[in-house]
């Protein structure tokens, strides 16, 4: 296993200041060829590889993140020189919107806890009314529905922009920093989720569309950067959401292209679900992604990739 000698596996999950200088060093010296030269051109794709998500201590910690990471780090180490380009996007958050408490109150002026889902039924009933955008968030909800869209989940404040846990995990990016050195690779870094009136899983369009908004709508820009790569491969967190909807966007924006969808390879040991005390999103994740697979979608293994 060709690891550089300033990884250290058990600093993945850790919060620090990493040494560029020395990591970029490294990198210049790893003998690997330009990415520009590469025939066969193969991109990774890591979504919210953020601190909130990946470490214990996260403000929406995903189980097995942690795992999830080493594996993607020490695949990218094992296969700089067949990675063209690492583009990573960033959930970027602030502190009202629609899916944080502070969008919502009960009847007691209470704001609902983290983990509550709140439905159409809900808001009509009064049992959560709206403090922003009071007609939006109820159109929200029910077009939520209507389209069989997740409930729309309150979920602790995380990922806000300024914030540590706003940053791509440390051992992550001496990964990238890697990279760009040895392959003299610009990475790309894509920000999505600052819309305060829509949920912004998937990091190429919103859940309800914004069209008013630089980021309200599909990405099409980055999709057709995407379809110049032979093979993409998704890792990232979590499998249940954003991930999930990434892939979903891509499998609806390629359909009739089977030659390009069997392009697209999910890292499955590289990717883990949200934990809910009530709901199974890692049943719902593995029954959606089984049925891309059936329509050319690769399921693999950092072992197997």
């Amino acid at each position: 296993m060709l690891l550089p000698e300033f990884y250290n596996p058990d600093a993945v999950g850790r919060l620090y200041a990493p040494d560029l200088n020395r990591v970029v060093a490294a990198g210049r010296t790893a003998g690997c060829s330009p990415a520009a030269d590469d025939q066969e051109r193969t991109l990774l794709l890591l979504v919210d590889a953020q601190v909130d998500f990946i470490h214990a201590d996260g403000a929406l910690s995903v189980p097995g993140a942690i795992e999830d990471t080493r594996r993607t780090i020490e695949w990218i180490y094992n296969r700089l020189d067949r990675i063209t380009t690492i583009a990573a996007s960033l959930d970027s958050h602030l502190p009202i919107q629609i899916f944080f408490p502070t969008w919502w109150a009960g009847p007691d002026g209470t704001h609902p806890a983290p983990f509550t889902p709140i439905e159409s039924a809900d808001v009509r009933a009064g049992c959560w009314r709206p403090l922003y955008e009071v007609e939006w968030s109820l159109q929200y909800v029910e077009q939520l529905e209507s389209q069989a869209k997740k409930a729309l989940m309150i979920w602790p404040y995380h990922t806000l922009i300024g914030t540590p846990g706003h940053t791509i995990t440390p051992a992550l990016y001496e990964a990238i920093a890697y990279h760009t050195a040895a392959r003299q690779a610009q990475p790309v870094f894509v920000s999505k989720g600052s819309i305060p009136k829509t949920e912004h899983y998937s990091m190429l369009e919103p859940e309800v569309k914004v069209p008013e908004h630089p980021q309200g709508g599909l990405n099409t820009e980055f999709l057709d950067l995407v379809a110049g790569y032979q093979a993409i491969y998704i890792a990232g967190q979590a499998k249940s959401h954003c991930v999930l909807e990434t892939v979903t966007s891509m499998m609806r924006y390629f359909d009739g292209q089977p030659d390009m969808i069997r392009r697209l390879h999910v890292l499955i040991d590289a990717t883990s679900s949200v934990a809910h005390p009530e709901i199974d999103f890692d049943a719902i994740a593995e029954a959606t992604l089984s049925r891309y697979a059936e329509q050319g979608l690769k399921l693999v293994t950092t072992l197997e990739a």
